[in-house]
């Protein structure tokens, strides 16, 4: 222990000391200061002075820690616990100062001595902090423990005690009972008993403290380990499900998310319980190793991923500056950086960082499946009443304990490999869940799998799993056997590790992924685990997203996402390409973060691997053209006008079958819902229905798309007959059908058409200069906005503005100018969460902005900037989106088409349209689509004169000015931003 110069100052902290700080010289300089700063008539410093004490050193550990951790010398679980052991010291320092201060004794080590006024009293650590961990601004737990008759003597020292924490800026979670009062909460409340568990002695009365230590014992072996294990249990599950069931979202709570630092202590609490095990680390000891739960790689996997986890947490609290557990973001690559990844090859350093965090996940998820159940049988023992293995499953090599399948002794998937996929067949076909030492036998030889890239069983089992058919009770090629139906005991057991996984297809390709199988079997689609996109628009994963359509597939086939999804519902029925339709769903991403066009290169992929899995040669040509072509119904319905003949005949050539057509909007479905619920809504379906519809009509050889004369006499045919059955007058009606140029006709239903014709009539009739009218398509997922008005320059800026004013996101928008030069002009609209404006108060709200916004009433951009601030949170901003311009000619035989690429922002539309309008250009029709943060605007566009733009230096001209209008806005707006965060 270091000790202070001989000549030291009084009132100065040792020098010595602090230069290589430990818990036992700041103990010592601690109490040294302390000493020096009292009066010689008392007995501490003033409180104000002692104050100032604690919180220098408070400051000066913290720092030294921190200092430590960043530059590498400390790990995050050796921070952690140099941070719980100052903090000891600190508050045995408090205490000792609180125990003068009320005069209950004249230091720590005298509480509860002989004639204490205050009896015996006991102060400890629990929770996280009990544990001896502590991140640096997490909350403190204490108990304060007294006894029976001694809890109102008691208020005064632990009211001293927590006063101080806080004029130190210390969070504390506390509570003071006694013994009988912590065994019956505990009794009563799983947190309790969970937060007793970690209860460690801070300063007090050891035999106090080893009596509650005793009490608790006993009333755990009472109450038994099965109940708080069931508690545990549901308790994790119902926080999977508060922060998200997948571990493998892209921005992840480490603390409270699976696979999870949490999920790490429930197992610690599980096997303190059982087994008496005292710290997290122990789990991971020679101990469990001989026990055979572990071996010593596996558990060397796992302090690494204790360390890794801890480490981030430490990254997270120190560059956020507070307990932040949520990896957002703009904390990726940030704390990427401070751990040291850089780029490697086409992955950036927050990818790979992000990577290494989702196999850490991956591997907590792992030592779940190895440890709970073991902890499980100790904790319940054998289930009663088990199912028997018949001849033909022991014949096969396999056996069932406690209702669950596994080999049989002697099987050695290290020699059969095979046995690994034959396994889950009859897991599959019998209807039985992996027993968990299978699953933990699978992890263990999943590098085996590599042997099975050739084998024609082993690809046979592989496509059952990922889309054969209802499983019948016997694998493929055996007699078909009675199966009895589980007990409820063995049911019971069935259920009890397998309650995240959904029945299908799915759940079988989790555990082929969990596993490692799956990487080893396909090495392809190993390069996608873990592999993140960092963008808004992706919630997880590529392998977690991939796995998710498959389910999403699953459930479409079965009809059970009807009501969400009709029109796929109605495409899977007679479907003829099953198998490629699965194969496609699972191969469309696997080339995701290879650089280039990761269509092209998974196409190559799946034209390779699908022959290798045993499919035909017609299949395979299937399943490479479904990869290769998987974006283009999105991107045509989404991004282009579906009401322009060459679209439709574009995406027929391509298509040409009418059985592709159905694969291909299946997977387009499939897939988008798969990135999240909030990506589909119904606005999106009603596109790619309308585009499906003008395709299959094409494909089917009906009307054809180039009769562009024929839909348009068509359309106002049907129109005159509604408008005479509504009683219109002929000389209107007439006049109605002169007023629209043939892109008007083609463009809107024969209802809108109805309601165009009432309205120019009223506003005619009235010679009303601008009419707003707003209808609200709660199944459509829109609200459509109506503006007809005196044609102007930039008019359609001007309405853009003033929409997003009313925080509204256009969708889609038609422009139309009448043969009498009025502007009849259409936009569709969603609110913030995606779904029509229906409020009336809103509604009315949305034509006022556009009235005042056409008249000059307000300026839109100033108004913008203002309503923009906190538009973009900060976490968004670490998303980079270059701003891309890309100009087409060929994507339309009448128009220019521009593509506009960057990020999304109020007011982008305004300013974008602004500089068409600036450049001359008449919009006829726009298309936005978002991404996350990334926004994809489209717009068909003509010259003043009504032509194509076509000469190269006009074209080059609108490119640039376009860039340098989204640049200059992004950092204009970036700048307020900036402003209002440093105001």
């Amino acid at each position: 222990m270091p000790h202070a110069p001989v000549n030291a100052a009084p009132g100065q902290p040792d020098v010595a000391a602090l230069a290589l700080l430990t818990p036992e010289g700041l103990a010592v300089c601690l109490a040294r200061e302390l000493r020096d700063a009292t009066p010689p008539s008392a007995t501490i410093p003033p409180r104000d002075e002692a104050v100032a004490i604690f919180r220098r050193y408070l400051g000066r550990y913290q720092a030294d820690v921190r200092a430590r951790f960043e530059r590498h010398d400390l790990k995050g679980a050796a921070a952690a616990k140099l941070i719980a052991a100052f903090t000891d010291v600190l508050l045995r320092g408090i205490v000792d100062l609180a125990l003068r201060a009320t005069g209950s004794a004249s230091g720590v080590e005298e509480i509860g001595s002989e004639g204490c006024s205050s009896g015996r009293l006991v102060v400890a650590a629990t929770g996280g902090y009990g544990r001896g961990l502590l991140a640096p601004f997490s909350d403190i737990d204490l108990l304060f423990l007294t006894e029976e008759g001694n809890v109102s003597d008691a208020h005064r020292l632990v009211e001293y005690v927590l006063y101080f924490l806080w004029d130190l800026g210390v969070k504390v979670g506390h509570a003071t009972r006694t013994i009988t009062e912590c065994i019956e909460e505990a009794r009563k409340d799983t947190t309790v008993r969970t937060a007793l568990l970690d209860a460690r002695l801070l300063a007090g009365d050891a035999a106090l403290f080893a009596m509650l230590e005793a009490r608790y014992i006993v009333a755990c072996v009472e109450a038994g380990a099965s109940g708080f294990i069931h508690d545990k249990r549901r308790e994790r599950l119902e926080r999977h499900r508060r922060f998200g069931d997948s571990p493998y979202l892209v921005e992840p709570n480490i603390k409270e998310g699976r696979g999870g630092l949490r999920d790490l202590q429930t197992l610690y609490w599980m096997c303190r319980n059982t087994f008496g095990t005292r710290h997290v680390t122990d789990l991971l000891a020679p101990d469990f190793i001989w026990m055979g739960i572990l071996t010593a790689q596996e558990a060397a996997r796992a302090r690494r991923s204790w360390d890794f986890l801890w480490t981030v947490r430490l990254h997270l609290h120190y560059v956020a500056g507070r307990a932040e557990e949520r990896l957002t973001f703009d904390m990726q690559p940030v704390i990427g950086a401070r751990m040291g990844y850089t780029r490697h090859g086409r992955q950036n350093g927050v990818e790979r960082f992000m990577r290494h965090y989702f196999l850490t996940a991956r591997e907590v998820m792992r030592l779940t499946h190895v440890l709970e159940p073991a902890v499980l049988r100790q904790a319940q023992g054998p289930v009663a009443t088990a199912a028997k293995p018949d001849d033909a499953m022991r014949e096969a090599g396999f056996t069932l304990l406690d209702g669950q399948i596994l080999p049989e002794r002697g099987i050695s998937f290290d020699h059969e490999p095979i046995k690994m996929m034959q396994l889950l067949d009859w897991a599959r076909n019998r209807r039985r869940p992996l027993h968990p030492m299978a699953r933990h036998q699978l992890i263990r030889w999943e590098r085996r799998a590599m042997a099975l890239r050739e084998d024609p069983e082993a690809a046979r089992i592989f496509l059952d799993l990922l889309c054969g058919d209802s499983p019948s009770p016997e694998p493929s090629g055996r007699r078909r056997r009675e199966v009895a139906m589980p007990s409820d005991s063995e049911a019971q057991v069935m259920t009890s590790y397998e309650q995240h996984a959904p029945p299908g297809h799915a759940h079988w390709l989790h555990i082929l992924n969990e596993t490692g199988i799956f990487g080893r079997l396909i090495p392809d689609w190993a390069r996608i685990v873990g592999q993140m996109q960092f963008d808004t628009y992706h919630v997880f994963t590529v392998d977690e997203h991939t796995i998710e359509a498959v389910r999403i597939m699953d459930e479409v086939a079965a009809g059970r996402m009807a009501d969400e999804i009709p029109v796929a519902y109605e495409l899977v029925k007679g479907l003829h390409s099953r198998r490629a339709l699965y194969m496609a769903v699972l191969l469309h991403d696997v080339a995701k973060g290879r650089g280039g066009d990761h269509s092209e290169i998974g196409s190559e992929i799946a034209a390779e691997l699908c022959p290798k899995l045993g499919m035909s040669g017609e299949e395979t040509e299937t399943v490479s053209w479904l990869v290769l072509h998987h974006l283009l119904l999105s991107h045509t319905a989404f991004q282009r006008d579906i009401d322009d003949p060459k679209t439709i005949l574009d995406v027929a050539d391509i298509v040409q079958s009418p059985e592709r057509l159905r694969l291909l909007l299946l997977l387009t479905i499939v897939d988008m819902r798969a990135v999240s619920s909030r990506v589909w809504n119904a606005w999106k379906a009603t596109l790619l229905r309308e585009l499906y519809v003008r395709v299959a009509e094409v494909l089917a050889g009906g009307l054809a798309t180039t009769e562009r004369d024929v839909r348009v006499r068509h359309a106002k045919d049907i129109t005159a007959e509604i408008l005479a059955e509504d009683g219109v007058a002929q000389p209107d009606i007439e006049r109605f059908l002169e007023l629209g140029y043939a892109g008007y006709w083609l463009s809107f239903d024969h209802e809108t058409h109805k309601r165009h014709a009432r309205l120019i009539r009223e506003a005619d009739a009235r010679e009303a200069p601008l009419t707003v009218e707003v209808l609200p398509l709660p199944a459509r997922g829109v609200t459509e906005v109506t503006v007809y008005s005196v044609d102007v320059p930039g008019l359609f800026s001007k309405i853009a503005g003033a929409l997003a004013l009313a925080g509204a996101s256009i969708v889609d928008a038609r422009i139309h100018t009448m043969m009498h030069g009025m502007a009849l002009d259409t936009f569709w609209i969603q609110d913030t969460a995606g779904s029509a404006y229906e409020e009336t108060h809103r509604l009315v709200r949305l034509s006022s902005l556009i009235e005042q916004a056409l008249s000059g009433q307000i300026d839109i951009k100033a108004d913008i900037a203002r309503a923009g601030f906190g538009h973009m949170p900060l976490r968004m901003r670490a998303i980079h989106v270059p701003p891309r311009v890309v100009i087409d000619n060929g994507a339309s035989n009448t128009y220019t088409v521009i593509e506009i690429n960057g990020r999304d922002r109020p007011g982008l539309l305004h300013d974008v349209t602004a500089t068409m309008s600036d450049e001359s250009l008449q919009i006829a029709s726009a298309h936005i689509t978002t991404y996350g943060v990334r926004a994809v605007d489209v717009f068909y566009v003509k010259d003043l004169f009504g032509l194509k733009i076509t000469d190269k230096k006009r074209l080059d001209e609108i490119r640039e000015n376009l860039l340098a209008c989204m640049k200059a806005a992004e950092a204009e707006a970036k700048a307020l931003l900036d402003a209002k965060m440093s105001a």
